[in-house]
């Protein structure tokens, strides 16, 4: 920041540079400043709302002359504190929420051209009244932005399907560190032109530049969806019913999501007008989704089959398939609530982990006995999305534990606990970072697992495309590389 400027005189110069809106009262960006989880808070000289590219490519600009930090944010709901700046103040927070204009949509393309502050509900619902389908779908879907959704590579409960964010966008547009902008809109399957600009940016968590728009591929709308709740004795039945499902239906299995019985637990406690659909208590359950290009009938007929096989095979000891709308949501909902019924029950030690889908049963074992064996009394809540691979391995502190400070004593141990867990994936040569990013929360820690060679190329990249270390500086890579 230059010495002799003052922060009125900044923002005075900053707001000539852009349309949209400037806020640098402490109470306007406080929302800015605080991650999703209420755990990591920093400081910015002011946080700025572009209305258009152009003008953010203006910002991008002037904060390099002025040697600010740019800190890219869409609906501030990651996971891993990537779109919070640092505590320092020498940064401008970058909010691409007013940039919501769906440029086109091309259905014989198949594809849709959004700007980055869309909310992904948006998104959806463009593209259902089109008569298409954009699949990707996560818990944040009502605030999370397109630009953040690609910026972490975002996944969600439909990638055993349709891919991850990355696979399901064609091309960006991208405001460089340099301010220029980098036009790569383009719809195309195929184009052997040259380095993939564009895989370059997506996951990139606005180190390398800002994603200011993307072509997205969209899909013909299922005639139907079904799912059904099937209880299990063990983790390698659901990997065995896996296997079943994906020869019996193909593309048609959509959803594919592991539960444990301490997650069912949590829900119903947390959220008392939930039932649970099976008489049954299981150690883990299965929670599958089949779309149909044909019809309800012909969708509720094929998962009936396919769960009368299993439950036949042994693999399942009883199952139930929605019938109907309300029925379909309440399965869900056992799923989708897991997460609000952790943060009710206390303070608990996250992990977005991904192993070879083979894997994951002695993942699984391993990682639990170590953990327990080191930390006795520990909840170890896991659930997740068996059919990519991608388990959200959660421990929660003893049920025993009274008070905030017995919990404060239980977050202690989170380095110990990270390291077991994140050995254990390693061993079964997995990833600690699914699809929440690193951002600051796992950044060091991947760094630790990650080779030297792989550690240069990708500080290469970096130095090469903001050699200056202004784009949100202090993520993805180790603070102690130099670059950051």
């Amino acid at each position: 920041m230059l010495r002799d400027a003052t922060p009125g005189t900044l923002l005075a110069e900053l707001a000539g540079q852009m349309q949209g809106r400037i806020l640098s009262d402490p109470q306007d960006m406080a929302p800015y400043l605080l991650d999703w989880r209420k755990r990591m808070r920093g400081a910015a000289l002011a946080v700025v709302m572009p209305d258009d590219t152009a003008s953010v490519a203006a910002v991008v600009r002037w904060c390099g002359r002025h040697r600010l930090a740019v800190v890219p944010q869409g609906g501030n709901t990651g996971l891993s504190g990537g779109s919070v700046p640092d505590s320092s103040g020498a940064s401008v927070v970058l909010s691409l929420r007013r940039m919501r204009r769906i440029r086109a949509l091309d259905a014989f393309n198949h594809t849709i051209t959004v700007e980055s502050g869309c909310i992904l509900r948006e998104v959806q619902a463009a593209a259902e009244a089109a008569g298409k389908l954009f699949p990707l779908s996560l818990a944040a879907e009502g605030s999370c932005t397109i630009g953040g959704n690609l910026s972490t590579n975002a996944g969600g409960v439909q990638v055993l399907r349709y891919g991850n964010a990355r696979e399901l966008c064609l091309g960006l547009e991208v405001v460089t560190a340099a301010g220029e902008v980098w036009d790569g809109l383009r719809g195309l399957r195929k184009d052997n032109t040259g380095y993939d600009l564009r895989d370059l940016f997506i996951g990139a968590e606005g180190t390398l530049g800002v994603i200011t728009a993307a072509v997205l591929k969209l899909f013909p709308l299922p005639a139907a969806r079904c799912c059904a709740l099937v209880g299990l004795d063990s983790v390698e039945q659901a990997l065995a019913l896996l296997g079943l499902a994906r020869d019996a239906v193909g593309d048609g299995l959509t959803g594919f999501e592991l539960l444990s019985e301490l997650c069912i637990a949590l829900v119903t406690r947390h959220f008392p007008d939930t039932r649970r659909p099976l008489a049954a208590v299981c150690p883990w359950y299965v929670l599958l989704e089949l779309s149909d290009a044909h019809s309800d009938q012909h969708a509720q007929c094929a998962l009936e089959a396919l769960l009368g096989k299993a439950i036949e095979a042994g693999l399942a000891r009883d199952a139930v398939v929605s019938t109907s709308l309300a029925q379909f949501a309440a399965i869900w909902a056992l799923r989708e609530n897991v997460s609000e019924a952790q943060a009710a029950e206390g303070k608990n030690i996250k992990h977005d982990i991904a192993v070879p889908i083979s894997a994951i049963p002695r993942f699984i074992a391993h990682a639990s006995q170590a953990l327990v064996a080191a930390h006795p009394g520990i909840r170890i809540v896991c659930f997740g999305h068996l059919g990519d691979g991608n388990l959200h391995y959660n421990i929660a502190a003893p049920q025993a534990l009274a008070g905030a400070d017995d919990e404060e004593r239980f977050f202690d141990q989170q380095t110990s606990i990270n390291r077991i867990t994140h050995d254990a994936v390693m061993s079964f040569g997995g990833s600690v970072s699914a699809e929440h990013g690193l951002g600051t929360l796992r950044r060091d820690e991947a760094a630790r697992y990650k080779s030297p060679v792989e550690l240069r190329l990708m500080r290469a990249i970096k130095h090469a495309l903001d050699p200056a270390g202004l784009l949100n500086p202090g993520k993805v890579l180790p603070l102690s590389d130099g670059v950051h």
